[in-house]
């Protein structure tokens, strides 16, 4: 699915609005640890990323899909930012990227693509195994506590107009009896004065809520969970936050 998202993802983001209201919160959690080795987790096209090394951050992106890794390096390029990317997912990142980061970022809603409980351990472990003693952990998920009680199944649309050619990403769940989700993406194109084209994409997510992911979290070998509603630093409410934001401290030895 990613690596066919790849090429339109840069559309269907409004980066610097994101990046806007993003940066401010994450760069204040970094600050608070004196991190300047950063590593950003499951990256897409890099441009946290880039972000943070412009403001001085020593960075380093992984992601599972090769397309997006190319649309980083892509974008790094363009930007003239010595930013490394490598092609890596969850549960093999410390033994491909490395250890000893003051901080890992798993922005994005991609912890749900770890399917199963031991999953979710196993990449919460990882996560530990890449930072130094006390690193921080920042993670951006959707808030499923309200998805799932209230059967939340349409995301809001996003809609991109480039060179005469127009974009609508439209974005929707189904409810697997197991539990799971299926997260579809619809992409319709169409050139100036042309017709629609239509292309639909799907994987599985598991819905994790916020106890799932602080029980984790201390079997893995963190400490002092904190949760946010969204980066503007609101309180996390199960029913009505748009995200869930869970600040962690790593302390295992590796």
């Amino acid at each position: 699915m990613y690596d066919d998202f790849s090429f339109d993802y840069d559309r269907f983001v409004d980066w610097p609005g994101r990046l806007a209201a993003e940066l401010a919160f994450v760069e204040g959690q970094l600050q608070a640890v004196g991190a300047r080795r950063v590593l950003d987790a499951a990256c897409g096209t890099g441009m946290h990323a880039l972000e943070l090394a412009r403001r001085g951050y020593e960075v380093l992106g992984a992601d599972l899909s090769a397309g997006m890794i190319d649309r980083a390096q892509a974008n790094a390029a363009a930007a003239s930012e010595a930013v490394q990317f490598k092609v890596a997912g969850f549960g093999e990142l410390s033994a491909q990227v490395g250890t000893g980061f003051d901080a890992v970022l798993c922005l994005g809603n991609s912890l749900p693509h770890l399917l199963t409980p031991a999953d979710l351990v196993a990449g919460l472990a990882d996560f530990a195994a890449c930072l130094r003693p006390g690193g921080l952990l920042l993670i951006q998920n959707r808030n499923f506590d309200a998805v799932l009680s209230q059967g939340e199944r349409w995301m809001e649309p996003q809609a991109h107009r480039e060179e005469g050619a127009e974009w609508l990403f439209l974005r929707f769940y189904d409810f697997e009896p197991d539990g799971s989700l299926t997260f579809n993406l619809v992409t319709l194109r169409r050139e100036e004065d042309g017709q629609w084209t239509q292309r639909v994409t799907s994987t599985s997510l598991r819905p994790w809520v916020q106890e799932e992911v602080l029980i984790a979290l201390g079997v893995a070998g963190f400490r002092g969970c904190t949760c946010w509603g969204e980066m503007r630093g609101t309180a996390f409410d199960p029913h009505h936050s748009p995200n869930l934001i869970v600040i962690a401290r790593q302390t295992r030895e590796f």
